[in-house]
């Protein structure tokens, strides 16, 4: 892999992370689309590391205000966040180890992302139009980690979106756009370190090269830009533009498969 390729995915990791295009999706059809080498689902979960890095700077208040309340006689709604944002990890965690071969093989079938980036972007319009979304994360109850948890879930397959299905979950729950996509990327964090943990062990030495870093530098800033973009856009903003870029993007796919 050239340096030039590994910064190319390396910015799709950063964008498909946080805004709801799906990343797995992007990084599994860029090699076909541009004919390069698939270097593989570990390769892959390894370069959202620059994406944990991000989030965790771009929440560094949020964190430290979480876990410093967390391990209080008496945690106040930071404090339970943590604890809420593990029991909504523990499905996703669960159906990622259940399901593991299958999100290295069927699940990355063009014409199987091409279809997840169209069904999914009518489950999240349909969210996204929902009326009296008033609630913030204060409101963020153990029913709704576990939802919200199931949820995550979906993005197992490529074209569902982690972040899409999170935020579709806390829309239809009833949660502001703001504050379903700071659950969302809260939420990230716990996923993002567990998965790359659990494929850490597949990478070879030889692959953590110059043009790796260069990968996990860009998806590192260009996350960074992209939770900046998604938070001040969903403050004023409905997802529409992503859900038409969805829908456009698996049509393509679809017309160059057919």
């Amino acid at each position: 892999m050239t340096e030039t390729h590994a910064a190319v995915l390396g910015i799709l990791q950063g964008a498909g992370e946080f805004l709801p295009i799906s990343s797995s999706a992007h990084l599994a059809l860029a090699p076909h689309l541009l004919g390069w080498e698939y270097q593989g689902l570990a390769y892959d979960v390894m370069l959202h590391l620059g994406t944990l890095l991000a989030v965790l700077i771009y929440f560094a208040k949020d964190w430290l205000k979480i876990f410093r309340d967390a391990f209080t006689r008496a945690p106040g709604p930071d404090g339970r966040l943590l604890w809420l944002l593990m029991l909504a990890t523990a499905p996703a965690g669960i159906a990622g180890v259940l399901l593991n071969k299958a999100a290295e093989t069927a699940f990355r079938d063009p014409l199987w992302i091409a279809f997840n980036l169209v069904f999914f972007s009518v489950f999240i319009w349909l969210a996204d139009r929902k009326p009296a979304q008033a609630l913030a994360e204060e409101a963020f109850t153990p029913r709704h980690a576990l939802l919200i948890g199931l949820a995550q879930c979906l993005a197992l397959m490529p074209g569902a979106s982690r972040s899409g299905m999170t935020i579709m979950a806390a829309l239809f729950l009833g949660y502001r756009r703001d504050s379903a996509a700071r659950i969302s990327f809260l939420l990230s964090t716990p996923v993002i370190m567990g998965a790359a943990l659990l494929e850490a062990r597949k990478i070879a030495p030889a692959q953590l090269d110059a043009a790796f870093m260069i990968g996990l530098a860009a998806s590192f800033v260009s996350g960074l830009a992209f939770i900046g973009l998604l938070m001040s856009w969903v403050r004023k903003r409905t997802l529409a533009p992503f859900l038409v870029y969805r829908v456009l993007l698996g049509a393509a796919i679809l017309l160059l498969h057919v």
